[in-house]
């Protein structure tokens, strides 16, 4: 028997689990879903290949993606980080791909937000340059799906939210202007801003629900779930990225590391 649970105090656990085999959250149990998965762009994780071919990645998509769809509550929600297009390996509409899957799975689309991360990097493919043959055409936005179960009007929870009037009219705004994330400040190949999971959970949670990101990564959506007071649980398959979820937690997000109970998944 070998137990999956990497870390946890009152409000915060870390499986340390595949998110496609796990059995340690409970179908209908989450109420937001934030997450940002792997793009498929040859990113060098410990534990995941992120180089297979379009058609496999969208295989891979769709059956995480139902497994998400299985662990939502009735009204729950689905935040989900991902690139507009790719021109890596060949031009491809992820994000038109990807909502299609989730769709089919039957996930409901609710909208889309434009987060324009505002540090475009060097350009150094132009395709054609200065010529219509074949020119490349690359925005440097990512995109926020946000996606729900079965009814979009939340009844349960606390009914309590914690978002001001000033962050209300800013984040219905479906372009969001802020920074990414510095890989090195964080330690892992590909981060994503506090800011980000922030946002989402602030405008589309209430106080005390429950949030999952099944790849936790270097743990920044666990850390906005702290820092609002909602129960975070975060899936992330490499132990080296739980290690670094885990301290980021304690020394970012202050978390005392203190387990109250003994909870066991097993393989």
């Amino acid at each position: 028997m070998d137990t999956k649970l990497y870390y946890h105090t009152d409000s915060i656990t870390i499986y340390k689990d595949d998110i496609l085999k796990t059995d340690c959250v409970p179908d209908e149990t989450i109420d937001l879903i934030v997450t940002s998965p792997p793009y498929n762009v040859d990113i060098k994780y410990n534990s995941h290949d992120d180089k297979i071919s379009y058609e496999d990645y969208k295989v891979f998509t769709e059956k995480w993606i139902t497994k998400c769809y299985k662990l939502a509550k009735d009204d729950g929600r689905f935040c989900l980080n991902i690139p507009l297009d790719k021109n890596k390996g060949g031009q491809q509409s992820v994000y038109a791909d990807i909502t299609t899957i989730a769709k089919n799975v039957g996930w409901k689309y609710h909208t889309t937000i434009i987060w324009n991360e505002q540090n475009i990097s060097r350009r150094t493919a132009w395709g054609s340059w200065l010529s219509a043959s074949a020119p490349f055409v690359i925005a440097p936005v990512e995109v926020i799906i946000v996606l729900y179960k079965n009814k979009w009007k939340k009844t349960g929870g606390s009914q309590k939210s914690d978002i001001n009037r000033d962050e209300f009219m800013e984040w219905t705004n479906g372009v969001w202007n802020f920074n990414g994330e510095s890989k090195k400040r964080v330690g892992h190949p590909a981060p994503f801003p506090v800011e980000l999971p922030r946002r989402c959970i602030k405008l589309f949670s209430f106080i005390g629900d429950t949030v999952l990101d099944p790849f936790l990564g270097s743990g920044t959506t666990l850390i906005s779930c702290f820092e609002t007071g909602r129960t975070g649980i975060g899936v992330e398959i490499d132990s080296n990225y739980c290690e670094l979820a885990k301290q980021r937690l304690i020394k970012e997000a202050k978390v005392d590391e203190r387990t109250l109970e003994s909870i066991k998944c097993y393989a």
